[in-house]
């Protein structure tokens, strides 16, 4: 699989099935090669209007399954929350 057609699938959350966005980016080790975690924008500042200011940072281990549309992870939303 290539990382445009990563781009192009929703990330669902399992434990509360809400959808978190598409995946904007990707982490991985310059060593091994290997995915460390995968990038999605966060909640939107007014309405989802005005950009985003954080991001989830979602790890290899939390993705549960890869479909032909869809990841589902398997997070807690406000660990995996971080900053921009």
């Amino acid at each position: 699989m290539r990382i445009c057609e990563l781009r192009e699938k929703e990330v669902i959350n399992t434990c509360d099935c809400k959808v978190l966005g598409c995946v904007v980016d990707i982490d991985f080790d310059l060593c091994s090669g290997q995915i460390e975690a995968i990038i999605v924008p966060g909640p939107g500042k007014v309405c989802g209007i005005f950009g985003v200011d954080s991001e989830y940072i979602i790890p290899f281990a939390c993705i549960r399954k890869i479909g032909p549309d869809i990841i589902l992870v398997e997070i807690q939303k406000e660990k995996f929350l971080k900053k921009i």
